[in-house]
């Protein structure tokens, strides 16, 4: 199903899930989407993680039945360089080899077309009338506009700044929507007027701090969280 993310149904943004595919399902299984709900994945699906094709499948299968986005991460970025350039350094020193065990059959590594073609759809960002959406966020000393005026889109991906603990304390960003997401693990969510960050580092179950998938339903802006149930 595909349709144009809209304000007039719910939105459930989802955080990183780095080939976190056991416990993508129990999160999904826990918001108990309903049918007119719009799922929004935010980027960093792959990689760290032990199942990266599992969880590459399961959102191929999930959009069958629900309206489904899916955002460009740092991480979707790095191993399209590696498809497209072979630049597999900087990928495979961020847990791209994980993604190339899951892949791995008996002729090698084997990447699906359908999937290829589903890394190549994602977005660097999508927007609606009060919210911006992206995998990293935004430049907060500038506009929304500017933005998108002095950084390319795929910039969004890798953005930071946001989360010094000088901008989250001052909480005065520029931008004239709420930017929702991820890229950046913090122990808690981060629920601002202008910024909801939501990667909680699933995939980094062994750090006390972190370990858990998380999803923020708009625009009541409930919490969802699961613990990292991975096997294998």
């Amino acid at each position: 199903m595909r349709a144009d993310l809209s304000e007039e149904r719910r939105i459930i943004a989802i955080g990183d899930i780095h080939g976190c595919a056991f416990s993508l399902k129990q999160l999904i299984e826990q918001i108990e989407p309903e049918p007119d709900d719009q799922l929004l994945f935010l980027g960093d699906l792959i990689d760290r993680g032990a199942h990266s094709k599992e969880v590459i499948d399961y959102l191929i299968s999930l959009r069958s039945s629900y309206s489904c986005h899916f955002l460009m991460g740092n991480h979707e970025l790095m191993f399209l360089d590696y498809l497209e350039n072979r630049n597999q350094k900087l990928w495979l020193a961020n847990g791209g080899n994980a993604t190339l065990k899951s892949y791995k059959s008996q002729n090698g590594f084997q990447l699906p077309e359908e999937h290829l073609l589903f890394f190549r759809q994602c977005h660097c960002f999508l927007e609606t009338e009060h919210y911006f959406f992206t995998h990293g966020g935004l430049d907060p000393e500038l506009s929304i506009k500017d933005n998108l005026r002095y950084y390319k889109p795929e910039d969004f991906c890798w953005q930071q700044v946001h989360m010094r603990p000088a901008f989250l304390e001052c909480n005065n960003f520029k931008w004239e929507k709420t930017v929702v997401c991820a890229h950046t693990p913090t122990a808690l969510p981060v629920m601002l007027d202008r910024l909801i960050a939501i990667d909680t580092g699933c995939v980094y179950n062994n750090d006390p701090l972190l370990g858990q998938l998380t999803a923020v339903i708009l625009p009541e802006r409930r919490i969802i969280q699961i613990r990292n149930c991975e096997e294998g």
